[in-house]
């Protein structure tokens, strides 16, 4: 799609990838491009397999953005967590390495979410660099997450390596790394045999009350109240 996001259509399955050449951080610029394959992959009708670059996934939201530029930028991420959990056909994560914050939050909102082995660091470090976690984040953490590890994480900011991060409730499972991708594609292709209506309505019912608390986050962060995200 561009310098920041690839799209790769085969076999119904669409790969979404981000690479910057860095860390991968979640400008807003990234964020729409991500966005925009969403809304694609859902036109084409496809399976989406969300991946990173070498050994990383994302390191969150981009801090080097000005203050200015956060609401739009929280924003953003928080639809597309929204666009996520919500999309009507599978959605699988494949987790090269390090995802933090709102990158968790992505892993969060995925369907199937497989990492690789390794040194590398999952969780949600917000309270640990001086951010109160947005409300969107909450109501993801405290769906997906181990109940212990939800209240942990999001408010010590804990940071945890793949195997405690899968107990926790960041991924499903865990793979070596040169097995990352083909084991993505597997779990894409097996989910190619479920009913689709059934799966989106399905979803949607699971999810209500996580949604319920995503959207709500949206909402404040549109209200423009910085304090009260």
């Amino acid at each position: 799609m561009s310098q920041l996001t690839s799209y790769d259509l085969a076999g119904g399955i669409a790969t979404i990838a981000m690479d910057d050449g860095k860390a991968n951080a979640l400008s807003t610029a990234m964020l729409g491009e991500l966005s925009s394959a969403f809304e694609r992959a859902e036109a084409d009708g496809a399976i989406v397999l969300l991946t990173g670059r070498e050994r990383t996934f994302s390191g969150g939201f981009d801090l080097r953005c000005e203050p200015a530029g956060w609401p739009q930028m929280v924003g953003a991420g928080a639809r597309l967590a929204e666009r996520i959990l919500s999309f009507p056909h599978p959605v699988v994560a494949a987790c090269n390495g390090n995802a933090i914050a709102m990158a968790g939050f992505l892993l969060l909102a995925a369907d199937v979410r497989i990492g690789a082995a390794g040194d590398f660091k999952l969780g949600l470090n917000e309270v640990a660099i001086g951010l109160a976690v947005p409300h969107f984040g909450v109501a993801l953490a405290q769906h997906r997450l181990a109940r212990p590890y939800a209240d942990r994480c999001l408010v010590t900011g804990a940071l945890l390596d793949p195997q405690e991060a899968q107990a926790a409730g960041f991924l499903d499972r865990v793979v070596a790394p040169e097995r990352l991708r083909e084991e993505a594609l597997e779990t894409a292709r097996a989910l190619a045999a479920i009913d689709r209506a059934a799966h989106a309505a399905t979803k949607l019912r699971v999810r209500e009350r996580a949604l319920a608390g995503v959207r709500a986050g949206i909402e404040r962060i549109a209200s423009g109240a910085t304090g009260e995200w």
